[in-house]
C-alpha cells in the first residue's frame, strides 16, 4: 500500500510519481473502476485534485465553488466542519493517477496513434520499449521480420513511452525500489539501489504466468472431469435402459402368460359346457321322438300292440342322469397373485445382480481405516493394529480430552472432506453394534442421540435381531438375513451414505440428500459387553472383491 501523504511535490518526486504510476499500471492498479477517480461534486474524473483535512479529494475548482456557495466550510462527503478555510494544494499523486486513468481509457478505446504514419494516424497495435514508439499494423512489420528489431520488447500500445524508460541510463524500468518508492532500471538497481529492497517486475510477470498456467491446467482438469462425467452418464443410461427394458419385457411376458392362462381356463370351461349342451340336445331330440310315439300308441285301440311296444319306450335305459352334472366356473383369484409372485422373483434376481454390480463398483473406493485411540472411550479395548475394538468389563483410567468419548464409541484416525470412500466392518457374533460416519464437531460427552441432525449417519443392531437406521425419525429395517459384514460407502459431494450386506450383496439402507460441510470420520460402537453375550469385537476388514 502507498499512502498519498508520502508523495511530495518537486521535480524529482514528479518523475518518481510518473514512474510509480507506470509501475502501478503494470501491476493492474489502474484496473480500478472509474468511480475511484471521480470527483463526488462534478462526477467527472479529477481535474487538479486537492485533498482537504478530512482526507477526501475533490477537483480544486469544484470544492472552491462549493465553499463559496455554502457556509460554513464543510466536507460535502462526511459533513465535517472546518473553523477556517483550509489551504488547498494539488495532490500530484492523485492528479497523475487520474491522468494515467484517462490515458488508459483512451488506449482501451483504440486512441493510441501510430507514431510513424505521416497522413491520418492509424491505430497502433504495439509499442516498442526500445524505440519508444508505437506502430500500426503495417509499420510494425519490421519488428516482426527483421532479425535486428525482433529482439525489441513489444507491449500493448500506450502513450508517453518515455516515462517507461530510465532517464539516466535509457534502459526500460523493470524493477521497483520499495525503499525509495520508485521504478528503476537494471543498472539503477545495481549502482544506486544495491542494498534496497526491490521487487523485480520480471519475476512478478513469471509468477503471474505460472498462475495463469496453473489455472489453464485446472480448466483442463475440470473439462476432463466433465468428460468422465459424460462417459459415466452414458454408461449408466445404457445399463439402466438395458435393465429397465429387461424388466419391461418381463412384465409384458407375465401379462401375456396371465392373459393366456385366463383364456385357456375359459376355453376349457366353454368346451365342457358345449359338450354337455350338445349331449342334452341329443337326448331332448330322442325324448321328443319317444313322446310322439307314446302319443300315437295312446290313441291305438289295439291293447296287444301297446303292451308289446311299451318296453321300448323306457327312457331310463337311453338317457343320462343329469342331477349331479355341473359346469364349475374356474378359479381366477390366484392367477394374478401367481403372476405377480413370478414377476417378483424375476425382479429379485435382477435386483440381486444390480446390487452385486453396485457393491463391486463402490468397493473400488476402499480406504485403509484404523481406529484412533485418542477418541476411544475408557471402556473400550483396541487391538495393537487398530483394526479391532470391543467393550471391556472395566473402565480404564486414562487421560480425558475433548476428543475422547465417554460412552462405548470410537472414531477412525482418517477423515474425509471430499470425494468417495468405502470400508467394511465384520459384525459377526454380536448382539448389539453401531456403524457409520460422524462429522468432526459431534458431541462426545454424555448420552448421545445418533441422528443426522446431531452429526451421525449410522445403522445399528439391538437385541440380536432388531435393525434400525438412525435417521432423525428412526427407521426399522426388515432384513432377509443377518449381515455378518457391513460395507459403508460415502459420496461426500452427492450427500449419500449407504450400508450394504456384503455377503448377500444387498443394500441395507441409504441416507440421501445429506449436506456435508465438515470432515467426516468412520464411527464405531461395539456396545456394552452384556455379560459376555456381546464380547465379539468389531473388525475392520480388507475388501475382498469377487469376480
Amino acid at each position: 500500500e502507498i499512502e498519498t501523504s508520502s508523495v511530495h511535490t518537486g521535480k524529482d518526486n514528479w518523475t518518481k510519481t510518473w514512474k510509480l504510476v507506470w509501475w502501478l499500471g503494470r501491476c493492474q492498479v489502474t484496473s480500478l473502476s472509474t468511480a475511484e477517480f471521480l470527483c463526488s461534486i462534478c462526477l467527472e474524473v479529477f481535474d487538479d485534485p486537492v485533498a482537504i483535512p478530512c482526507g477526501h479529494n475533490f477537483c480544486k475548482k469544484c470544492i472552491t465553488e462549493h465553499w463559496k456557495a455554502n457556509a460554513p466550510c464543510q466536507c460535502p462527503n462526511c459533513k465535517k466542519d472546518f473553523n477556517t478555510k483550509p489551504e488547498l494544494h494539488v495532490n500530484t499523486f492523485i492528479a497523475e493517477m487520474a491522468a494515467q486513468f484517462r490515458r488508459k481509457e483512451a488506449a482501451e478505446l483504440g486512441n493510441v496513434p501510430c507514431d510513424v504514419c505521416t497522413g491520418p494516424k492509424l491505430k497502433a497495435l504495439k509499442s516498442c520499449l526500445v524505440c519508444l514508439a508505437s506502430y500500426c499494423e503495417s509499420h510494425l512489420e519490421p519488428h516482426l521480420t527483421s532479425s535486428r528489431l525482433n529482439r525489441h520488447q513489444l507491449i500493448d500500445p500506450v502513450e508517453n513511452l518515455e516515462d517507461r524508460m530510465c532517464e539516466r541510463h535509457g534502459k526500460p524500468l523493470e524493477m521497483f525500489c520499495k525503499n525509495d518508492q520508485m521504478c528503476v532500471c537494471l543498472l539503477c538497481a545495481v549502482l544506486d539501489h544495491k542494498t534496497h529492497d526491490k521487487a523485480e517486475l520480471g519475476k512478478k510477470e513469471v509468477e503471474i504466468k505460472q498462475m495463469i498456467q496453473k489455472r489453464r491446467l485446472k480448466i483442463q482438469e475440470i473439462k476432463h472431469s466433465v468428460e468422465l462425467s459424460d462417459d459415466n452418464a452414458e454408461r449408466e443410461m445404457a445399463e439402466g435402459v438395458q435393465v429397465l427394458t429387461a424388466l419391461k419385457e418381463s412384465v409384458e411376458r407375465s401379462q401375456v402368460e396371465f392373459i393366456d392362462t385366463i383364456k385357456e381356463k375359459r376355453r376349457k370351461t366353454e368346451k365342457q359346457a358345449e359338450g354337455f349342451i350338445k349331449e342334452l340336445e341329443q337326448e331332448i331330440s330322442e325324448l321328443e321322438k319317444r313322446s310322439a310315439d307314446v302319443e300315437q300308441l295312446s290313441r291305438s285301440e289295439d291293447h296287444l300292440e301297446l303292451l308289446q311296444s311299451f318296453p321300448s319306450l323306457n327312457t331310463s335305459q337311453s338317457t343320462k342322469d343329469w342331477t349331479e352334472v355341473r359346469v364349475h366356473p374356474p378359479s381366477y383369484e390366484g392367477a394374478v397373485v401367481r403372476a405377480v409372485s413370478q414377476l417378483k422373483e424375476t425382479l429379485s434376481e435382477l435386483m440381486k445382480k444390480m446390487f452385486e454390480a453396485e457393491l463391486k463398483s463402490v468397493q473400488q473406493y476402499e480406504v485403509d481405516v484404523t481406529l484412533d485411540p485418542k477418541t476411544a472411550s475408557p471402556h473400550l479395548i483396541l487391538s495393537d493394529d487398530g483394526k479391532q475394538v470391543k467393550c471391556g468389563d472395566e473402565k480404564k483410567t486414562i487421560e480425558d480430552s475433548p476428543e475422547r468419548f465417554e460412552l462405548c464409541c470410537v472414531l477412525a484416525k482418517q477423515s474425509f472432506s471430499t470425494g468417495r470412500f468405502y470400508y467394511e466392518v465384520q459384525v459377526e457374533g454380536k448382539t448389539n453394534w453401531d456403524v457409520g460416519v460422524a462429522r468432526e464437531s459431534i458431541n462426545r460427552k454424555g448420552k448421545i442421540t445418533l441422528c443426522p441432525q446431531n452429526g451421525y449417519w449410522t445403522i445399528w443392531l439391538r437385541n440380536e435381531d432388531e435393525y434400525s437406521a438412525c435417521a432423525n425419525a428412526p427407521v426399522s429395517l426388515s432384513l432377509s438375513s443377518q449381515p455378518e459384514k457391513v460395507g459403508v460407502f460415502v459420496d461426500y459431494e452427492e450427500g449419500v451414505v449407504s450400508f450394504y450386506d456384503v455377503d448377500a450383496a444387498a443394500l441395507i439402507y441409504s441416507f440421501t440428500n445429506c449436506s456435508f460441510t465438515e470432515k467426516l470420520y468412520p464411527y464405531f460402537s461395539p456396545f456394552l459387553n452384556n455379560g459376555g453375550k456381546n464380547s465379539a469385537p468389531l473388525i475392520i476388514s480388507p475388501v475382498n472383491q469377487t469376480e
